[in-house]
């Protein structure tokens, strides 16, 4: 007589793991570029958990004592980092490897470091402290303020090769209103260039504030990324070059409690303040433009139009986590039609 084996399901609950786990890297060979003789580089590796059950690295495994490890020790959470430093003690090209051993995968996961350390390089890290890919940068923005209509007015990036390889860097993804140059061409390694940006106001469709984004990538072909971005704003300004000057003797005056706005945020997340907004001037004010330069920040604006002699309160509620992330000036603007502050902007300061 044939028997059928019947296993309980708890005993199949105890073989058969419950949530299958996966630890994965997002670029597991990173290139440092060029670093100068005994200069240590850091590469950083950037992993990635998927599964319940909790992942704990048991070590990290470097391939020779020249290579220094920062792991999280103990148990990790969904996505976590490991850097690899090499103290660039011989010249020449390097290529170092690390294994990676925890209880998230059978077998080791292996990480490289890759580079040159030349004895004549320069630290250009002052000049140039915005990193993008193997690009540096000595700025992180575009901004073009103070606009008129029918200016062109020009920014410049300097750009510095820290890579290895020559590059053709170019700005992806412009918008009608900026057009960009960059000479030399082609950048060998260790050499800079500029990056000429022009921007065409008579292509901006309105007054006030006009932000975009353009990607700045090593070569033609480059895939457009985050980590590429570089923010562009344009402020044009409303023209009052017909006034005559018994309408500015009528004209609107804002005044404002403050212009600058210094926040600590302690062991809070959130904080807010009040600025006081008051027309002094003999004719209405009005406010046909309230914009931020970035995220981070909440307004509200009590009235946009004020009366002589009447004021209103513009509440400013700042929030610590996003404001950390911004590579720009955290900033509130205002267009109003006072001949005098036609352009208000408010910094925020924040600790």
């Amino acid at each position: 007589m044939k028997r059928t084996l019947i296993i309980p399901l708890f005993l199949l609950s105890a073989v058969l793991p419950l949530s299958a786990q996966k630890l994965s890297v997002a670029k597991a060979t990173v290139d440092v570029g060029i670093t100068g003789y005994q200069q240590p580089v850091t590469a950083v590796f950037d992993f990635h958990v998927k599964g319940s059950k909790k992942l704990k690295i048991e070590r990290v495994a470097p391939d020779c004592n020249c290579t220094v490890v920062d792991y999280p020790k103990g148990e990790v959470g969904d996505k976590f980092q490991i850097r690899m430093t090499y103290d660039a003690r011989q010249l020449g090209h390097f290529n170092k490897q690390a294994a990676v051993i925890s209880n998230g995968s059978k077998q080791p996961i292996y990480i490289i470091m890759k580079g040159v350390v030349k004895a004549d390089y320069v630290d250009v890290s002052g000049s140039y402290p915005v990193q993008i890919g193997s690009l540096r940068l000595d700025r992180s923005d575009l901004e073009f303020d103070d606009v008129n209509r029918g200016d062109h007015r020009e920014q410049q990036l300097q750009i510095y090769n820290d890579g290895t390889a020559s590059c053709r860097p170019n700005l992806m993804h412009l918008p009608p209103y900026l057009t960009a140059v960059m000479l030399p061409e082609v950048l060998a390694p260790g050499r800079t260039g500029t990056m000429t940006v022009t921007l065409n106001s008579s292509l901006l469709h309105d007054y006030g504030l006009t932000q975009s984004a353009v990607y700045l990538a090593a070569n033609p072909g480059d895939k457009v990324s985050p980590d590429l971005e570089i923010p562009v704003s344009a402020v044009l300004l409303p023209s009052f070059a017909g006034m005559t000057a018994a309408q500015q003797q009528y004209a609107p005056r804002m005044v404002l409690s403050k212009q600058q706005v210094d926040i600590t945020f302690g062991n809070k997340s959130k904080k807010s303040d009040v600025i006081m907004v008051t027309n002094n001037g003999r004719t209405e004010l009005d406010i046909s433009s309230l914009q931020l330069f970035t995220r981070g920040l909440q307004v509200s604006l009590g009235k946009r139009r004020l009366q002589p002699g009447e004021s209103t309160k513009l509440k400013i509620t700042a929030q610590r986590d996003e404001l950390k992330k911004v590579r720009t000036r955290p900033r509130i603007l205002m267009i109003t039609n006072d001949p005098a502050k036609s352009k208000v902007a408010i910094t925020i300061n924040f600790h």
